[in-house]
């Protein structure tokens, strides 16, 4: 079991996270609750904008919010210097809310609505991600009754094959995203936006998937693309002004997990692209990357107690905790594996393996298998590590359960930025017949 950041345990045998005993969290603000360390956040961003840089190439770190996303992280975001992608006019609404810089915001998606891109028009997003040759024509429309001229990026799919789970690819070539590299229609899409009077062409947009720990799977997207770009300038005299590589970068959520040491890598990855863009004799277009899970992932941390235990007939040892895949669907949804820990009873020895299962009415409602730990006590709280991605940002109110709150620590401090939510805000919208 690793611990991140500002984790430490205290003479109690208890896990301190920004300075604050775990116990005293779920005192204060009950269970489950997401506890996020915003200096391990904080530290992340800062890694990022600090490697991304290389010589005289222009670069820029752009924070996909998808992982997840609240007024709160929009303001650390911005303090930080990291520009913002989004992928839905929620995600949009929030970012404006937050009075963030419009102008650093990415709207993304494949299935923009209408409403969503007359708000990210109306509002002046700093570029807009088109998917689809379908979306050129809408956005086209909508620009000229509103008045208006976007820059663009144009997403593509390169084609690589990342190795990691199958839901989480993204450009293989029947992906939902973005238009292929190898048809020849991608070059009347690039002159089709080149020639418009309501787009302005900016560049390229790839992502190849997430939670990738192959550096070489990097280093092919960059070459692919940079081609890519050179093909585009010989057949169509464009420019590819700016070159977004997306993210995808690998974290450590248990054992046998092999993160890329991300502050060598990042410099690597511009040094190669430098090289290789000599080798094509062709301008180094604007880099940029979006990481999310790996500013996020390891910093949070979410906190249940436990409300019973049961060894079944056929010999498996369940702890029942008073959340599930409400607030964790990623066990559910593509076998993710978390380390835990009894967070009262740190220095506890284990005593057997137990499956950490949650309270919604279903069997394949786990939060963590087959993991060593201490014999659980009635109201033990239960530390699972690095979920602060795609856990807030996927949790749902399934059985009717109320989603947890959001809080910081950092200092000894410790600061709510979601409310949990009662069950008064779960029939707000209900309406009687």
């Amino acid at each position: 079991m690793k611990l991140f950041g500002t984790m430490e345990i205290n003479n109690k045998g208890h896990l301190k996270i920004g300075g604050c005993d775990v116990v005293d969290l779920t005192n204060k603000y009950g269970t489950p609750a997401y506890v996020v360390d915003e200096d391990l956040v904080r530290e992340r961003c800062k890694l990022f904008k600090s490697n991304f840089s290389y010589k005289k190439m222009d670069t820029e770190v752009i924070y996909a919010s998808k992982a997840f996303l609240n007024i709160a992280m929009c303001q650390l975001v911005k303090e930080e210097g990291l520009s913002l992608d989004v992928v839905s006019g929620g995600e949009l609404y929030t970012a404006i809310k937050a009075d963030f810089p419009v102008e650093k915001i990415y709207m993304h998606g494949n299935n923009k609505t209408i409403e969503e891109l007359t708000m990210a028009i109306e509002a002046g997003v700093g570029r807009i991600i088109v998917d689809n040759r379908q979306e050129l024509e809408l956005i086209e429309s909508l620009c000229e009754s509103l008045n208006s001229k976007v820059d663009v990026l144009l997403r593509v799919n390169p084609g690589i094959e990342a190795h990691t789970h199958e839901y989480i690819k993204t450009t293989k070539n029947d992906s939902k995203f973005g238009e292929s590299i190898f048809s020849e229609e991608i070059y009347k899409i690039i002159n089709r936006i080149n020639n418009s009077s309501h787009m302005e062409f900016k560049g390229l947009h790839s992502h190849i998937g997430s939670q990738i720990f192959q550096e070489k799977s990097f280093y092919e997207q960059s070459e692919v693309m940079l081609k890519f770009v050179k093909k585009i300038k010989e057949k169509c005299d464009v420019r590819v002004k700016e070159l977004n590589l997306g993210g995808g970068f690998g974290i450590y959520y248990s054992e046998g997990d092999t993160p890329m040491k991300l502050n060598e890598f990042l410099k690597n990855m511009l040094e190669n692209i430098e090289d290789k863009a000599k080798e094509l004799s062709i301008t180094v277009p604007k880099i940029m990357i979006e990481p999310g899970r790996s500013i996020v992932a390891n910093g949070g941390t979410t906190l249940y107690r436990v409300g019973g235990t049961k060894k079944t007939y056929g010999g498996k040892h369940y702890i029942f905790v008073d959340g599930g895949m409400n607030d964790n669907p990623r066990t559910a949804l593509y076998g993710a594996q978390y380390e835990a820990a009894i967070a009262n009873r740190m220095t506890e020895s284990h005593e057997d393996i137990y499956t950490i299962s949650g309270k919604c009415c279903e069997s394949g409602d786990m939060i963590v298998k087959d993991i060593n730990l201490p014999h659980p006590n009635v109201n033990d709280v239960v530390a699972v590590f690095s979920t602060g991605a795609y856990n807030y940002s996927m949790s749902s109110n399934y059985n009717r359960l109320p989603r947890p709150p959001v809080i910081f620590v950092k200092d000894k401090e410790s600061r709510c930025v979601v409310k949990r939510e009662t069950y008064e805000d779960l029939i707000k919208n209900d309406l009687a017949i």
